[in-house]
């Protein structure tokens, strides 16, 4: 190999890896979405005090992986797993001053059996809009329920979010912190 093939062998693979790099801060899909650094973490890797705050909120919950996040000054594990039923979940852990705690508890719902007055809210802010892929997520202080409503090539980032809280459902007109 010429000496020129090999340089260039060698920064194509550095750039390579530098892309790859899981630590590395995502850019946000959507103008709005602030900026989040994303730290894949093993299951064997991930924090005592967090598997303790997941086993105690979903006692039986299998841990298949996580990911620690970190935008905004905050610090989240993104734990996802499968509960005893075989149902599959997630929980979204906030680091506070007095630890860990479960803010969210996601699950993945087809657009059929999403409630009909966040399909209604949907279809009043975006007619015509089927989502490819809606989350449900729980939020753990008040118990309301943010529906993230994701567009077909649009993955990382929800196009739309209803809020359903008191039995009102209201279409977000920012993304949800959490």
């Amino acid at each position: 190999m010429t000496r020129a093939l090999l340089v260039c062998a060698i920064v194509t693979g550095v750039i390579g890896v530098a892309a790859c790099n899981p630590a590395e801060p995502e850019a946000p899909a959507h103008p709005d979405a602030p900026v989040t650094t994303v730290t894949p973490t093993a299951r064997a890797d991930l924090p005592g005090a967090v598997r303790a705050v997941v086993l105690t909120a979903r006692p039986g919950m299998i841990i298949s992986e996580a990911e620690l996040k970190e935008r905004e000054g905050r610090r989240y594990y993104d734990v996802e797993g499968r509960m005893p039923d075989g149902s599959d979940i997630e929980l979204d852990l906030l680091e506070t001053p007095s630890g860990w705690k479960v803010v969210e508890t996601q699950r993945d719902l087809p657009w059929n059996r999403v409630p009909d007055r966040v399909r209604a809210a949907t279809e009043a802010a975006r007619a015509g809009f089927t989502p490819v892929r809606v989350i449900e997520s729980t939020q753990a202080d008040d118990g309301s329920v943010i529906y993230e409503l994701f567009a077909e090539g649009q993955p990382a980032t929800p196009v739309l979010e209803v809020r359903v809280r008191d039995g009102q459902a209201e279409v977000l007109k920012e993304a949800w912190p959490h």
